[in-house]
């Protein structure tokens, strides 16, 4: 059954069950994100200071593969590469591939992203309380920090999309904010040699 078909289908049952059976919960987020295993897009990060008028912005461009992890490609200010996945954080270099530390403020927000993109809600409860908004094809996601290290640095974390994440923000409790755009991204069938290599290496 096709993508279309199956979105009809779940529309006319839900036309024919009550609202409450219908609701749109944190497993159906879950399911709707995993839905596509790989996706491509570009990024606009921006870090809003306090101590700045402006933010500090930079754009790139990812690619998020489920059993595989997240390729973060920065192209400006900077061109740097990154790899994210369950082994850690890795970013490259001349000599290829070197982990990076996995305590650090990027090494952590690395991760959150990975599995906010994933939609790994089971995995984000452990750390945080979820309120859920919205419906399918406009939904927020609100995460209050748990535990107390993510407490000392999130006051709280809003994660805004449809079909897929659209935009990320992160609110930090000195009054700090990074925003992370996703405007395009989209599902794809397979990864190119490139990539395959990326994530092999």
């Amino acid at each position: 059954m096709s993508h279309s078909l199956r979105r009809m289908a779940l529309a006319l049952w839900c036309l024919l069950m009550t609202p409450i059976a219908c609701a749109f919960d944190l497993t159906a987020l879950s399911n709707q994100l995993a839905e596509n295993a790989l996706i491509r897009g570009t990024f606009i990060q921006e870090k809003h200071l306090r101590a700045m008028a402006q933010p500090l912005t930079s754009r790139g461009k990812f690619v998020l593969a489920a059993d595989k992890g997240l390729l973060w490609q920065l192209q400006s200010p900077i061109r740097q590469d990154y790899r994210i996945n369950s082994a850690g954080i890795a970013k490259r270099t001349r000599d290829g591939w070197v982990a990076q530390p996995g305590n650090d403020a990027a090494a952590q927000q690395s991760r959150l992203f990975l599995a906010l993109l994933q939609g790994e809600t089971s995995g984000l409860e452990t750390d945080f309380q979820l309120q859920l908004q919205g419906v399918q094809d406009n939904w927020t996601l609100t995460l209050t920090p748990r535990a107390l290290i993510l407490k000392q640095i999130f006051s709280r974390i809003e994660i805004q999309g449809g079909e897929l994440v659209q935009r990320i923000e992160l609110f930090e409790t000195q009054g700090d904010r990074t925003l992370l755009k996703l405007p395009n991204s989209q599902g794809a069938a397979k990864l190119t040699q490139a990539e395959r290599d990326d994530f092999a290496d």
